[in-house]
């Protein structure tokens, strides 16, 4: 099979070995996948990682091997790790696979990724698509499960203020998913071009040139992965306020961490997410995410789309596989 393989080079195989579920597996096809910044980062060394790239997909279940055949011939969405199992892991218990010590990541740790014509995984972490999402929007469901993990980690109060910072991916799919709840959002960028997706459907937006830096803000989601937003992002925390943080910050410089113990701000890290409450957010048609594809590459031409993923302008680029 067809498959973008990441071994000393990023390389596209033409006959990859066609993975075989094993019990409690599904036998997935391939029908579109999304390029995620950390699929980049594995080709600069990020985890070790060689074998097949991609997390993010949309596919059809071609095989089951379980006595469970319910999802076989359905289009489904796959979580991104699945745990040990074992009775006595407090992770796989509550379903928090992306702790569980022992676990296995598409693309990322241990197990073969999503940019192939087929992939398995067990049938715990494969979720049927609705029939009203399209394989465009279904693509999105990691990231966007990813931005509503914040209100399963945080309360955040009706009448409370929230302002993300950072206007790439993962900063505009957070303000979408946090404004389809109704919640009271603002995002922050250098770039008005992407700023536009965002404020045409509904979220207020800023210029971080025009931004009054105060600490008037409840919640501060800071997704730019830099040390200049991390510090901007706590200069915007009022006291007792929450800094969320979506990216990881890979920090250069010393910074000053003394306003977190003076003004009693909580920093919550937040990771992945539940795949269910973000299906449900696009089975609702609150979320449109068609503004940030960039572009959408065949199988064959799976090199020149991440190549296109490094342009500086570039939001989301799918990869689609044909049957």
């Amino acid at each position: 099979m067809k498959a973008v393989v990441f071994d000393e080079g990023l390389k596209l195989v033409n006959d990859y070995k066609k993975p075989v579920p094993q019990k409690g597996e599904a036998l997935v096809r391939v029908t579109l996948a999304g390029i995620c910044n950390t699929d980049y980062e594995i080709t600069k060394g990020y985890m070790g990682y060689k074998g097949i790239l991609g997390h993010e997909a949309v596919g059809v279940v071609e095989e089951i091997n379980d006595e469970d055949q319910s999802l076989l011939g359905k289009r489904v969405v796959p979580e991104i790790s699945y745990g040990c199992k074992k009775t006595d892991c407090p992770y796989c218990a509550e379903k928090l696979y992306r702790h569980c010590p022992d676990r296995h990541t598409l693309g990322i740790w241990r197990k073969d990724g999503v940019f192939a014509q087929y992939f398995t995984m067990p049938l715990e972490t494969l979720f049927e698509v609705p029939d009203n999402v399209s394989d465009e929007q279904a693509v999105f469901t990691e990231p966007l499960a990813a931005a509503c993990e914040i209100t399963e980690q945080l309360h955040i109060k009706p009448f409370q203020k929230v302002i993300i910072l950072g206007d790439g991916k993962l900063g505009l799919i957070t303000a979408l998913a946090l404004n389809a709840q109704n919640y009271d959002v603002t995002l922050v960028g250098k770039h008005q071009n992407k700023l536009d997706i965002a404020h045409a459907q509904g979220v207020k937006t800023k210029l971080l040139n025009d931004l009054k830096i105060e600490k008037i803000y409840d919640v501060v989601v800071e997704a730019t992965g830099s040390v200049s937003g991390f510090e901007t992002s706590l200069a915007l925390t009022k006291p007792r306020g929450v800094l969320v943080l979506k990216s990881t910050v890979a920090a250069s410089k010393e910074f000053n961490l003394a306003p977190i113990v003076i003004d009693e701000i909580t920093v919550l890290g937040s990771r992945c997410g539940q795949f269910g409450p973000a299906l449900r957010l696009l089975k609702s048609g609150k979320v449109d995410f068609s503004p940030l594809i960039s572009a959408k590459y065949k199988a064959d031409d799976a090199l020149e789309a991440f190549e296109k993923n490094k342009e500086k302008e570039t939001l989301k680029v799918l990869i689609e596989f044909d049957k």
